[in-house]
Formats: structure tokens, C-alpha cells, sequence
């Protein structure tokens, strides 16, 4: 359960280390549509080896020839364009007439990946700046807002943990998404008083089990426009703490499991103790995208998949209708 960051981090030290010359791509433009995101990373090994990707297969076999011939990156960062005609973007494949801009930076000098991999292994965030002339990095501690940032002399990229997710309740669902949610690099804490679900979280890397009371520990975590908030114990004892303090929260997303009519009964407790009508219609419940998901592993991708799109801000205005869900759910709590 690496994020890519630390598998692409990983790789290019197994590779250095073993002798092999590495190149780093970075996606730090895109025009139209494109397969990947500004910020993706790939390494090229100079057998042509790979490890990450860049626009998921259409640009990579061409970048592996260049690389592995000597024609990019050998001493200094340079920068390369794919798609920026109507003809190449056809004969690499990118969808849409899109285009994509790729820095590629030889790795084989460097002693920062080593030390980024420790960073981003213990959750930092962390911010690596390129000078594109030179060649020379440099890695700091990413303030909130940081983002990437390119402007043909200086490459910034974020690295670690870019959002956070808290979920109330260590039952059965919640192990399925806090491994979830780690694969989609958020930095997990799992609030659970119960002492009965305590046993195991110690061995799911990248969570943090908390034990304090919901309520307290949405406080203390200071949730921010880039966490998630999501409630699954069915005791409103618990659950509704948590919701009634992160409904105040920036938060991106809050929701909690069960029933529509259960979630609706819900917003009418939560107006009782001061959550304004605004506050409480940004309850995300029935949690989850209508998957017909039913298990607990089906239900958790119904979540995570719910928390991309409004991430992302793609159109959920589709609602989750109970599907028969609540007798379902009512087990896997």
C-alpha cells in the first residue's frame, strides 16, 4: 500500500544503487484532455525499464527509446513537449488533441531522492524544488496551499500525504477504507474509543489509530480544506460528535454510513446542537456513490470513489438511493 511517490522513490534508489543511469519525468503542464495529472512522476532506467507513469502508455515508449539513446537528460533538467500538434497527438495517442509537457531531470548525481523517500515515508509533506539551469535541488517543508509550480527556470513539486481522511470507528468497513484510502495517498487516523476494536491497526501501515473521543479528535486534528471526515460506528453517540464538530470544519467532504432515513433523522439531531441548516446539508448520507456495492470492500470503493469525484469536483448531484443497504451495513459496521 506505497503511494506512487514512494514506490517511484524506491525503484530509483534500488536502480542507483545497483549502477544503472535513471531519469526522472515529472508532468508539469497539460493542455486539453490528458491521461495524467501535473505532478506525476515515472523513472526510465537505461535499459528502458520503467517505474510510475506519465500518460498512462502513449508517450512512454517514445521517452524510453530518447532516454535509453542519450538524446534527453543526461546532465542538466530539460523540458519536452508531447502532442503539440493535432499530428502527434494522434500518432502518440493522447485523447482529444491533448498535450503534455514532461521535465525530465538525470537522477544519477543526486543524493536528495534518498532523503524525499525518508520524508515522505514518515507522512511529511514535502515541497522539492528544481532549478532548471543547474540542476540543483533542494527539499522543505510544504506549507498548506503548495502546490506544483512551473515556469520554465523552477520546477516546485509536493510530495507526501496531500489530504487527510478520519474515520470514526475501527470496525470491519473501516479497515477496507483506511487501506483504500492510504493507496490514494491520504494520511489516515482511525478514531476509535472502543477498546474492543482496537487489536490490528498497529499492522496497516500508513494509519494512525487515535482513541480519543470523536469530538475531541476532530478538534485536535484541525481539519482543513484538504481532509475527510467519515463516520461509521452507527452509534450516534460517536458518530454525531465527530459530524457536529466537522460539519464546521472546511472540510471537503463529511459523510457517514447508513440509511437515507437514518441520515435523515441524523440532520435533524445534528440541528439540535448548533449545526446550522447550511452546516448540515453538506452531510454526505447515505455515504458513498451508487455502486450497488454491498460488501464491505464494495462499500468502501462506493466511499472512496464518492471522495474523488467531489476531490476532483465531478458532478454528484445524482443521489444515493438505500438499495436495501442498512440491513446490509448494519454487520460490517
Amino acid at each position: 500500500m506505497n503511494s506512487i511517490d514512494i514506490e517511484v522513490l524506491r525503484s530509483a534508489l534500488d536502480w542507483l544503487g545497483a549502477g544503472r543511469r535513471v531519469v526522472l519525468g515529472t508532468v508539469v503542464r497539460t493542455w486539453g484532455s490528458a491521461p495524467r495529472p501535473p505532478g506525476s512522476l515515472m523513472i526510465i532506467r537505461d535499459d528502458g525499464q520503467v517505474a510510475g507513469s506519465l500518460s498512462g502508455g502513449c508517450i512512454e515508449d517514445d521517452l524510453i527509446r530518447r532516454v535509453a539513446a542519450g538524446e534527453l537528460a543526461l546532465h542538466r533538467p530539460e523540458a519536452t513537449v508531447y502532442g503539440s500538434n493535432a499530428e502527434e497527438a494522434q500518432r502518440f495517442g493522447l485523447p482529444c488533441g491533448g498535450s503534455v509537457q514532461v521535465v525530465l531531470e538525470p537522477l544519477n548525481d543526486s543524493t536528495w531522492p534518498a532523503e524525499l523517500l525518508r520524508r515522505v515515508e514518515a507522512a511529511e509533506r514535502t515541497e522539492r524544488v528544481v532549478e532548471l539551469d543547474s540542476g540543483a535541488v533542494r527539499l522543505q517543508r510544504a506549507k498548506h496551499g503548495d502546490q506544483l509550480f512551473y515556469d520554465g527556470r523552477e520546477l516546485r513539486t509536493v510530495h507526501g500525504p496531500r489530504q487527510r481522511l478520519l474515520i470514526i470507528g475501527g470496525g470491519q468497513l473501516s479497515r477496507y477504507l483506511a487501506s483504500m484510502a492510504v493507496m490514494l495517498d491520504y494520511r489516515v487516523t482511525v478514531c476509535e474509543p472502543r477498546v474492543e476494536y482496537h487489536e490490528g491497526w498497529d499492522a496497516l501501515p500508513g494509519v494512525e489509530l487515535s482513541t480519543r473521543m470523536p469530538d475531541d479528535e476532530v478538534l485536535a486534528m484541525r481539519l482543513d480544506e484538504a481532509s475527510a471526515v467519515v463516520a461509521l460506528t452507527h452509534d450516534p453517540k460517536l458518530d454525531d460528535l465527530a459530524l457536529m464538530e466537522a460539519l464546521r470544519t472546511p472540510a471537503f467532504y463529511v459523510g457517514a454510513l447508513g440509511s437515507r432515513v437514518n441520515n435523515e433523522r441524523r440532520r435533524e439531531r445534528l440541528l439540535e446542537f448548533d449545526v446550522s441548516p447550511e452546516q448540515a446539508a453538506r452531510l454526505r448520507g447515505p455515504v458513498g456513490l451508487r455502486l450497488g456495492g454491498l460488501t464491505p470492500p464494495e462499500i468502501a470503493a462506493s466511499i472512496v470513489a464518492e471522495m474523488t469525484a467531489i476531490r476532483r469536483g465531478a458532478d454528484v448531484s445524482q443521489p444515493l438511493t438505500d438499495w436495501s443497504l442498512s440491513a446490509s451495513i448494519c454487520a460490517v459496521g
